[in-house]
């Protein structure tokens, strides 16, 4: 399946947008920088975004865990050329898919009523989940995985978070 999503996709205009996403997306840096802009910019939801971003470097973090336990190696097949450089040879789960779904979620709520929490998974998170696949850098279980991963911390997250914030 890997092989025919990179057959099917690999054009020059998609490699290069999915190693876009992958930059943006390495260690969550990306989008911990978009949460700190939001805290920066929009001072009266400040600790709402900072909590924000704090869940998706949770993501990030559980889902890192879970590739030391799992140690799924990542594909290794003549069918499919690896198009990026990853920081580790472990898959499973995809932290792109992790760290990215959890900011969709969480930072979805924080944007206004034009940019609800599914508008923003829906923009956000099947691009980063597709842009792993064309890399070669990971099985479509791995992003399912990861993304479904980042969406149970970012509920969790939001949890917490509402409930300090209105221990204020």
């Amino acid at each position: 399946m890997l092989g025919a999503v990179q057959r099917n996709l690999r054009q020059p205009t998609v490699v290069k947008a999915a190693r876009g996403l992958s930059h943006f997306g390495e260690h969550a840096a990306g989008w911990l920088a978009v949460g700190v802009l939001g805290a920066a910019l929009n001072r009266s939801r400040r600790r709402e975004w900072l909590y924000a971003a704090g869940g998706v470097a949770v993501a990030h973090g559980a889902s890192i865990a879970v590739k030391r336990v799992v140690r799924r190696p990542r594909p290794d097949d003549p069918s499919v050329e690896v198009l990026a450089t990853t920081p580790s040879r472990l898959s499973f789960p995809s932290s792109h898919a992790s760290s990215t779904t959890a900011a969709a979620v969480l930072f979805g709520g924080l944007l206004g009523p034009k940019l609800t929490r599914k508008r923003l998974v829906g923009v956000l998170v099947p691009p980063m989940l597709l842009s792993r696949l064309v890399l070669g850098v990971h099985f479509p279980s791995d992003v399912l995985a990861g993304s479904a991963l980042g969406a149970a911390v970012a509920l969790v997250s939001r949890r917490v978070s509402k409930r300090r914030l209105e221990q204020r």
